[in-house]
């Protein structure tokens, strides 16, 4: 049995962790197999997440005056908290993929930047691109805007080479000029 102080501990690490990460499912996982919940703890960590099972009055107490005070009552049963700092894509895909999977393991509640969101609307989180995707979209698109002012550029200094060698071509083509008449030369 813990002490007061070991408890103490527990929630000032709790309160600390809450308040740091933005984004947290809280999920249930009653029956849970041994080597499952080590697999999916392997796949949370390398996916540079946070989780663990917490109990539900220390987690409650923990709670107070972090985000995860809007979803306190959700603390019941068999309870574990993913958290993550910043990206709730990740973490929402690797947990809804084992919710799939798995009849025991279950969303009860969740917070994006801060704010509650609906639990069916772990889903639809899922399904958006990663962080990482975003971002290499938006750099191909900066990418591609520089690229087509590069060669918007080059095509005109080529195009008026073109000209310049059509029009130089054209007046070797009609042999050497004279000067008009009624000019005097050398006047």
């Amino acid at each position: 049995m813990k002490t007061r102080q070991q408890k103490d501990e527990q929630i000032a690490q709790l309160h600390k962790d809450f308040a740091a990460a933005p984004n947290a499912l809280i999920v249930g996982f009653q029956g849970i197999k041994v080597a499952d919940d080590e697999r999916l703890r392997r796949e949370l960590r390398q996916a540079n997440l946070s989780y663990r099972v917490v109990k539900n009055t220390l987690a409650t107490r923990a709670a107070e005056g972090t985000p995860m005070a809007q979803i306190k009552s959700s603390f019941a049963t068999a309870t574990a908290v993913a958290l993550s700092k910043d990206d709730p894509v990740t973490m929402a895909k690797v947990l809804s993929k084992w919710a799939k999977a798995s009849s025991v393991f279950s969303f009860r509640a969740a917070i994006v930047e801060g704010q509650v969101i609906d639990v069916k609307d772990i889903e639809a989180l899922s399904n958006l691109p990663s962080k990482e995707e975003l971002i290499s979209k938006v750099m191909f698109l900066v990418n591609s805007g520089a690229q087509r002012l590069a060669v918007a550029t080059a095509g005109v200094a080529r195009n008026l080479t073109i000209v310049l060698d059509q029009v130089r071509a054209q007046k070797e083509a009609q042999g050497p000029q004279e000067p008009p008449s009624g000019a005097e030369v050398g006047a």
